[in-house]
């Protein structure tokens, strides 16, 4: 589950303990969700941040939970095709678990070839998507190792400098003969 800091981070989750992850406004992102059970594990995932990547664990809490944002038309969730009789979004409650020892970056998760199918790579759009089993055990294992040294930047190479022209020496002067 993917989420701004600045909007809701994993910091707030540790503080207020329990939330429903309401917002979510694509319907791929809602279905995925529809198919939480409670206990399910979550990664929980800073998006728009530098780095972006996985902080911290969640659990779904609870299912079937109506998206209240929906019908409030100061919030920018709101649906005006909603009604409390017919609500179209829907979410789950996710409850903290732990933050990570370290942040697992987007550019670390891409260079780990076990994660070379995620679906972050391919809709990294979707705030909610599902992720394998292997796939989680692997991020929680980058997680407890050091982070990777960060690669250098690709800075501006260097044109060799180019050779000087070479002038002709001027030739010397003979030198006059001597007449004896």
């Amino acid at each position: 589950m993917k989420t701004e800091p600045e909007t809701f981070s994993i910091a707030d989750l540790a503080r207020v303990k329990i939330e429903p992850w309401t917002g979510v406004r694509n319907p791929m992102a809602r279905n995925f969700m529809r198919q939480m059970t409670v206990g399910d594990d979550v990664l929980f995932y800073h998006s728009s941040a530098t780095p972006s990547g996985v902080v911290g664990l969640a659990r779904v809490a609870k299912t079937g939970v109506v998206d209240a944002t929906q019908f409030d038309p100061q919030s920018p969730y709101y649906d005006p095709k909603s009604t409390p009789d017919q609500p179209r979004w829907d979410c789950v409650d996710v409850e903290y678990v732990a933050e990570l020892p370290r942040l697992v970056s987007l550019a670390e998760l891409r260079g780990e070839r076990a994660l070379a199918g995620m679906m972050l790579f391919t809709w990294s759009r979707l705030s909610v998507m599902p992720v394998g089993d292997a796939q989680f055990r692997t991020i929680i294992e980058l997680a407890n190792r050091p982070a990777a040294p960060p690669a250098k930047p690709a800075g501006r190479r260097r044109a060799a400098a180019k050779p000087k022209p070479k002038t002709a020496k001027p030739k010397p002067k003979p030198k006059p003969k001597r007449r004896r």
